[in-house]
């Protein structure tokens, strides 16, 4: 199963040329990461917005395929590709009105605690993320 985030792009995602500019592939990987984290692990998300958790971003890609303009409405599709006790590894699959793909993209993150020393990785994933996870691997 993968999470969907439907999104419509807007004029300021476009550059001079009309198509929407390559950095905002990577944002809306981030929007969709964000909205997955609302709607099926808010604990997990209350816990980094409180600065007790820390979701690190590692690595990031994207591949492009076809552009896309103001107004297209582009799906972003995750799923969970693997997991550990501390990381997770993401893929992106983007459509274009719901059928044509324009670009894929991948991410891993890190689950860290903020502690005097600094950031420690989790010694495992949060449990409601790690249970809301379980749903979208490949």
């Amino acid at each position: 199963m993968r999470y969907r985030y439907r999104h419509v792009v807007t004029l300021d995602e476009t550059n001079v040329v009309g198509n929407v500019y390559f950095a905002h592939y990577l944002h809306w990987q981030g929007h969709c990461r964000e909205r997955f984290l609302a709607d099926y692990a808010p604990s997990v998300l209350r816990s980094v917005q409180s600065g007790e958790l820390a979701l690190v971003t590692l690595s990031c890609r994207m591949d492009y395929y076809a552009e896309c303009f103001a107004l297209d409405e582009v799906e972003v599709l995750m799923k969970l590709v693997e997991r550990g006790s501390h990381r997770i590894v993401m893929s992106f699959e983007f459509l274009r009105d719901g059928r044509q793909v324009v670009a894929r993209g991948g991410q891993t993150v890190a689950c860290l605690v903020r502690t005097e020393a600094g950031l420690v990785p989790t010694t495992e994933l949060p449990g409601e993320l790690a249970a809301a996870l379980a749903g979208f691997a490949v």
